[in-house]
């Protein structure tokens, strides 16, 4: 692995945020009750990574407690980031998970500098933060009061229904800071679910989590991506998705077409060619050569079949080439932040700060009303 040619004390750039130094490596565990999975347990140096202004993502600054993900999914296009640790974009990512065992106490850290002008922070997207290894490490609870505490809003992306775990911690935080909540659900056919996302819950289960959150007092947007071509951009699979999605509560749906960058699309078309090798060809038409997205006319095809059926079922959102969540405010309690309520305290005491300075975000566009990823 990357960490292990390191020199003591000399920063490795390359390495993955928390990574940069040999001393990070605590120790490389396994337990019978995750056979096939490694946790490697690091001292991470940052908690809070900022993503470049380069990037396409419509946010400024993550949180991942994990690297590598316990679900699987044979799509996920983190993938390719185990192969700065020099381990691969296939099982490797799916059994080798690192895990930042002190990610709360440098969060507090970081938290408490005064440069900290209490950004939207994003969780799980790139790998999940509820996977199964959080079951053994119990991150979250932790830096979700962190978060909290700081009076920074926050976003929650996830599959993972261990989230009902938190859902009493995060109603009760959200009476403080802006929190959205969302859950990622992909297959509704419990026979391609298990094959494409082995370790990821049920399609029904993760529908219980959302019931569970809405229950809780949330505004839950559901994630219906990726939509796959050939498997699950069919009328009557989107139907069902969007009214299963519907009953369980959910308000908002953010959908999109099947991205494969590098990493993930050479896994991908490996599983395909196994499940479904009739298919292979046709993929390879829509995404030839180093081309990670789905051609604009099939994502056009696609936006007129979902589109008719998000307003048959009265669900809000759309593509997610159409969202532009720095313009958009909070959704998290009913009557929380950004639902016409009073400001709180700490957002009262922002703009007043914001009114004496411009800030910008890493885009360069003013943060006066910070948006949140969904």
């Amino acid at each position: 692995m990357r960490w292990q040619g390191q020199q003591l004390g000399v920063a490795d750039a390359a390495a993955l945020p928390g990574l940069e130094y040999l001393n990070g490596l605590v120790r490389s565990v396994t337990t019978p009750e995750f056979a096939g999975i490694t946790f490697h347990e690091v001292m991470a140096k940052s908690a809070l990574n900022r993503v470049p202004g380069s990037s396409a993502m419509p946010f400024d600054w993550t949180i991942n407690p994990y690297r590598g993900c316990s679900h699987a999914c044979s799509y996920c296009f983190a993938r390719g980031t185990h192969e700065y640790l020099e381990l691969d974009a296939g099982k490797d990512f799916d059994s080798q998970i690192v895990v930042k065992i002190n990610a709360v106490d440098v969060l507090r850290r970081e938290l408490a500098k005064p440069t900290w002008l209490r950004d939207p922070v994003q969780l799980g997207t790139n790998t999940d933060p509820y996977q199964r290894a959080e079951g053994r490490y119990r991150l979250m609870p932790g830096i979700v009061d962190a978060l909290t505490a700081s009076g920074t809003p926050f976003s929650i992306l996830t599959k993972g229904t261990l989230l009902r775990r938190d859902l009493p911690l995060l109603a009760e935080a959200a009476a403080s800071v802006p929190i959205t909540l969302a859950m990622s659900i992909a297959v509704f056919d419990d026979g391609l679910q298990a094959a494409l996302e082995p370790g990821t819950p049920s399609a029904a289960a993760r529908l219980d989590t959302v019931r569970a959150a809405v229950d809780a007092g949330f505004s839950v947007t559901v994630f219906l991506m990726p939509i796959l071509p050939h498997l699950t951009d069919s009328i009557a699979a989107i139907d069902e998705a969007l009214r299963r999605i519907r009953d369980a509560g959910a308000t908002r749906v953010v959908y999109g077409a099947l991205h494969l960058r590098p990493g993930a699309k050479e896994w991908f078309l490996q599983w395909l060619a196994r499940e479904h090798p009739e298919l292979v060809s046709s993929y390879r038409g829509l995404y030839p050569g180093v081309s990670a997205t789905a051609p604009k006319a099939y994502r056009t095809w696609l936006a007129r079949r979902v589109r008719p059926l998000l307003r048959a079922y009265r669900l809000e959102g759309g593509a997610e080439d159409d969202a532009h969540p720095r313009a958009a405010r909070y959704t998290g309690l009913a009557g929380s932040p950004g639902t016409g309520s009073a400001p709180l305290p700490h957002e009262a005491a922002d703009r007043a700060r914001l009114a004496a300075s411009v800030m910008t975000t890493s885009r360069g566009r003013r943060a006066a009303a910070p948006p949140t990823l969904f």
